[in-house]
């Protein structure tokens, strides 16, 4: 009988009633929760963290000396490719059936050459870029508790729509970031 009830009520008024219950059950919570302090929270632009600490720079600097030598050597090819490429539409009305054919099929091989080393460099370049990323948050994340311990914090936010400056330790822990502790 009581399905057929709620069943036959709007979908809103179930909705209002079953809200209406939560909170009528939170505020018989309230006054117990009133004996605890208000909570602080702080929190972190980890991108600002990634990207402004001495450590960021560093393995920035690392990593472009690491893959210098591969870009280098992709724009090189992509050059010469070009080139080819360029090369073959001018001679193409000249060259015979097959010499055409046995051109193109090089120009092909090439360009999936080219797209292979530079699919390789981007996935090579982000897991090494990754794994620096990964070595800076987690030193980051041990500075973020030691702060959150010292300041008596009991939440600390990464994201949020906005935060108020007041509540942003960024620069704190970009300080120790930078002294190395």
């Amino acid at each position: 009988m009581l399905k057929n009830l709620i069943a036959s009520l709007p979908r809103s008024l179930v909705v209002a009633a079953l809200c209406a219950g939560a909170f009528s059950q939170a505020q018989a919570q309230a006054p117990a929760a009133a004996q605890y302090a208000p909570s602080r929270i702080g929190f972190v632009f980890t991108e600002r963290l990634m990207s402004e600490s001495k450590m960021a720079k560093a393995a920035d600097a690392r990593i472009q000396s690491e893959f210098s030598k591969r870009q280098k050597a992709n724009e090189e090819m992509v050059t010469k490719f070009k080139k080819m490429s360029e090369k073959f539409d001018a001679d193409a009305p000249r060259l015979t059936d097959i010499e055409r054919t046995k051109r193109a099929r090089e120009l092909f091989d090439m360009e999936k050459d080219v797209q292979r080393m530079q699919r390789e460099y981007q996935e090579d370049l982000l897991q090494r870029t990754n794994e620096e990323r990964a070595a800076i948050a987690q030193k980051a994340f041990k500075l973020i508790e030691q702060i959150a311990e010292q300041e008596h914090l009991d939440a600390v936010l990464q994201e949020s729509a906005w935060s108020s400056p007041r509540i942003d330790i960024t620069d704190k822990v970009l300080r120790l970031l930078d002294q190395g502790k």
